[in-house]
């Protein structure tokens, strides 16, 4: 057994642990939206701790937008951006509405997370690997 220090990897991988542990994805969410979290979590906790618990619940909006989004997608790609109506006049797909209503939300999100390349550039850089950063060791005495 080592008595060496962790090094900031193990830290890592230890909070990234943690945090998954307290950070479960809601099973109301189907099983789009759940592949769509384990991404999105593996992302949001690869380099930096930018998931604090209180993210849960915009975290599930967003995948839950996601899914709602690829199956409205999905739809029109099957039947189309225009219908008939009742009358026999073409309309626009309820669909269409519904894509741009969900991707709307996933943008606000995404925003918010640091998901989009304007919002990533406002995002504090901490990493591990930053020579800049302060790797605290725990005090012996």
């Amino acid at each position: 057994m080592s008595n060496s220090p962790p090094t900031p990897a193990t830290k890592r991988g230890t909070r990234k642990a943690k945090l998954r542990d307290r950070f479960k994805c809601p099973p109301e969410l189907g099983a789009v939206a759940q592949k769509e979290w384990d991404r999105i979590f593996a992302e949001l906790t690869r380099d930096a701790d930018l998931l604090q618990a209180v993210d849960q619940a915009m975290l599930a909006v967003y995948c839950a937008a996601y899914a709602e989004w690829l199956e409205a997608t999905e739809a029109l790609h099957k039947y189309g951006t225009v219908m008939k109506s009742p009358t026999g006049y073409p309309i626009q797909s309820p669909y269409v509405s519904i894509a741009n209503q969900k991707a709307q939300m996933m943008l606000a999100v995404a925003k918010e997370f640091g998901f989009t390349p304007a919002s990533r550039g406002r995002l504090p850089r901490i990493s591990n690997d930053n020579p800049d950063f302060l790797d605290l060791q725990p005090l012996t005495l």
